[in-house]
């Protein structure tokens, strides 16, 4: 499905690398309204939603090219194991990748809308050994304010596994959603 969707729920499942609790307060259905990017936002119709943020305490840029340079997030997300670009140049609307994670590689990736600096959004399915997800949607945002760049981030899962326990389903993809948080403000806040 979406770029981390397949990591976000394989991650803690094959590797139990993540713990701790998902608090209400960050599941998205408590959001007073999904993130969007350029009009669109994730499948406010599906069941499994996560929404969380981060300020980050650095440049715009340093962020906006680590989350869009999808070939190298093996080398700062320690759960994307490899990712094709399936295309050539920037990351754009349109753009397609295949990534791996300890689930099987997603069939593709399309970025739906992207807009430099500020928001990207895509979508697709996650199917692997454990692990079906029909659709997910991912929209991410980045907004300049005092002390860094406050990254949100929301994502919602469909499809019949992911929905025959909810509440499992959504602590799993909170879980990869922090994850992936805390690595993107980890190194971007590291001066290498």
């Amino acid at each position: 499905m979406t770029l981390r969707r397949t990591a976000a729920l394989a991650l803690p499942l094959a590797l139990g690398l993540l713990g701790g609790a998902v608090t209400p307060a960050q599941a998205a259905t408590t959001s007073p309204a999904p993130l969007s990017c350029q009009g669109k936002t994730i499948d406010t119709k599906a069941p499994i939603h996560y929404r969380t943020e981060t300020l980050i305490n650095a440049p715009l840029s340093k962020i906006w090219r680590l989350q869009t340079d999808v070939e190298r997030w093996p080398s700062w997300q320690e759960p994307v194991l490899s990712n094709e670009r399936l295309d050539r140049g920037p990351l754009r609307k349109n753009s397609r990748f295949r990534w791996t994670t300890p689930a099987p590689p997603t069939a593709t990736t399309p970025v739906h809308q992207i807009q430099r600096g500020e928001c990207l959004r895509w979508s697709g399915p996650a199917v692997g050994e454990g692990l079906s997800i029909d659709n997910g949607v991912h929209v991410w945002t980045f907004t300049e304010v005092k002390g860094g760049v406050l990254v949100r981030t929301e994502e919602n899962w469909a499809g019949a596994q992911v929905e025959a326990d909810v509440p499992t389903a959504t602590k799993f993809l909170g879980w990869g959603l922090e994850a992936w948080l805390k690595d993107l403000k980890t190194t971007a806040e590291s001066h290498c």
